[in-house]
């Protein structure tokens, strides 16, 4: 009876070992293995035979795989998947069951698992990682970050600032200064019953300065688009003169007092439309004044400060508010520009250069005939 069970069992061993080989040569079959030597184990004999037979085939079966698990682990790492099931029996001696599952389960898995797996990982990726990545970002990027766009801001930018904004800012500052208002028209304006009966005469062109916000603006009144009309005054009545464009709007009104008028009083007033956007009013003037029955001129340019937002310039002025006759302007009484008093700084300078001559010339023989009278006496 053991003859017959040692026979199938040492043939199962060559068939385990036939199939170790195979698996050690293609790694992939490796699960499929296992099952073949778990089916001719020893416990499929267990049921026909005693106890002691089945320690006996145990133990020689134990010591055969051990003895082969020495000879072959070292040369061809033993890639018998697992042999825990052969330690289960309960029959097994402590001694001898526990030795050749550690060593075949120790050998074979932690070796394949270790070695394929790590090994890739390891190789491939991190080296990939970090030869490509460091080095293009460290050798492009900088680069070009140093050399093109430090060199374009500071060549480019401060050269065109300092060229176009300046000349753009003076060249409109220059249009800031209004060109000059030309003198205005001069104008004759003749009040009365009829053309041929005229109580009040006038002639003037007249500028206006007025401050509108922040800037004084200058207008000329146009006599020929402006209408006039007024009141002769008589027995010590006052006379008034109005004057209208299609935007500014004059009156005058001129006092009969002690046979002398002068103009007591002024309004003016801006007009935008049917909208006034400037009024100014003066009751307390007392300006070209003159003798009843003659008139006022003032030839020359005359500025007169009506408020503190209103300034008025007049041209060619002459005035008879009172007395004319046969329509014309009786003798006039000139203003002190056009007087002599406009000749006395030029008289005096006149004056202090004839002073100046003399002084040279009475020095100069003064010294000439002390001259000669030295030279006399050095001679006697």
């Amino acid at each position: 009876m053991f003859r017959c069970v040692c026979l199938p069992v040492f043939v199962a061993l060559l068939s385990g070992l036939a199939h170790a080989q195979l698996l050690l040569s293609t790694p992939e079959s490796l699960p499929t293995g296992a099952p073949a030597v778990d089916e001719t184990d020893a416990p499929s004999v267990a049921p026909t035979t005693p106890d002691f037979a089945n320690t006996v085939t145990d133990s020689t079966t134990t010591d055969f795989w051990a003895s082969s698990a020495t000879s072959t682990s070292p040369s061809s790492e033993t890639s018998v998947p697992a042999e825990p099931d052969n330690t289960d029996p309960p029959t097994t001696e402590p001694t001898q069951g526990p030795t050749p599952s550690p060593t075949n389960a120790t050998t074979v898995i932690p070796t394949n698992a270790t070695t394929v797996i790590p090994t890739n990982a390891t190789t491939v990726i991190p080296t990939n990682a970090t030869t490509v990545i460091p080095t293009n970002a460290t050798t492009v990027i900088p680069t070009n970050a140093t050399t093109v766009i430090p060199t374009n801001a500071t060549t480019v930018i401060p050269t065109n600032a300092t060229t176009v904004i300046p000349t753009n800012a003076s060249t409109t500052a220059v249009p800031t200064t209004p060109p000059p208002i030309p003198n205005p028209s001069v104008g004759d304006y003749n009040v009365g019953p009829d053309p041929k009966s005229v109580c009040l005469k006038a002639k003037m062109g007249l500028q206006f300065r007025y401050k509108l916000g922040e800037s004084f603006q200058t207008i000329n009144l146009d006599p020929n688009v402006t209408h006039y009309s007024g009141l002769c005054g008589n027995n010590g009545s006052d006379s008034t003169l109005s004057l209208k464009s299609e935007l500014i709007t004059v009156q005058f009104l001129f006092v009969n007092q002690s046979n002398k008028f002068h103009l007591g009083a002024m309004n003016f007033t801006l007009r935008n439309g049917n909208e006034t956007t400037f009024d100014r009013r003066n009751s307390n003037m007392s300006l070209w004044e003159a003798s009843l029955g003659s008139s006022y001129m003032c030839r020359k340019e005359q500025t007169f400060n009506i408020s503190d937002d209103l300034v008025m310039n007049t041209f060619e002025l002459q005035v008879q508010p009172f007395g004319v006759t046969e329509n014309k302007f009786s003798t006039a009484e000139d203003c002190q520009a056009d007087g002599p008093d406009s000749f006395v700084v030029p008289i005096a300078v006149g004056i202090a250069l004839i002073v100046l001559i003399l002084i040279v010339l009475l020095a100069y023989f003064i010294g000439r005939k002390r001259s000669q009278s030295i030279a006399y006496e050095q001679f006697n």
